[in-house]
């Protein structure tokens, strides 16, 4: 096959492409507020999420983010997003299960953690709300995961969610309309590296 053949062969190819690319995002005519939930034992859920934060501050959107479980308010995207105008940030944690190890503090943390991630999800003004690590919170039984599903699903109309943690429950990942299931192929950790500034913290 000569050059030029492959070339209007490629050509043919990426028309038909257009075609139905074009056509789907003809069909694809509503506008509303999305739920997106990351979940999976992959790293790279709260980081995905955090790019989000950028694209919508990038658009001029209002942002709040509520970070459950995690206590450190010393990593590179706090210290970036935290002096954002438009970004509401609130680390809300005393640190992951296993170095609490207090299930009654850790209920009352996240209680008082979500009282101020329902602040949010009732205000029209936030754009887009990331609710970082809440899934352990339902899974655990900390919270109530039906008067926090609610409370997503009766958020103002326009405004986005996104829900990261691992293991999402079937519920949660059927009231969303975008479910990202980010698998663990390989991580520097086991190799015993330890977490690195700007990729990790």
């Amino acid at each position: 096959m000569t050059d030029t053949d492959k070339n209007t062969r490629h050509q043919l190819r990426m028309a038909r492409k257009k075609a139905i690319i074009d056509a789907s995002i003809a069909r694809a005519y509503q506008e509303k507020g999305l739920l997106l939930v990351l979940t999976g034992n992959g790293k790279g859920k709260s980081s995905s999420a955090f790019g989000m934060v950028g694209r919508a501050l990038g658009h001029g959107m209002k942002v709040g983010v509520c970070q459950f479980l995690k206590s450190r308010t010393d990593t590179g995207e706090e210290a970036f997003f935290g002096k954002q105008a438009r970004c509401e940030w609130h680390v809300l944690g005393d640190g992951f299960t296993w170095e609490t190890q207090n299930r009654a503090k850790d209920i009352a943390t996240s209680e008082r953690g979500w009282a101020v991630a329902q602040r949010m999800l009732t205000d029209a003004s936030y754009d887009l709300v990331v609710l970082d690590e809440l899934t352990y919170l339902l899974n655990y039984g900390y919270l109530d995961a039906d008067q926090v599903l609610d409370a997503i699903g009766a958020r103002p109309l326009m405004q986005h969610v996104v829900v990261t943690g691992r293991a999402a429950s079937d519920t949660l990942r059927d009231l969303a309309d975008t479910v990202s299931d980010i698998a663990d192929v390989k991580h520097a950790y086991r190799d015993g590296i330890k977490a690195q500034p700007g990729i990790d913290l």
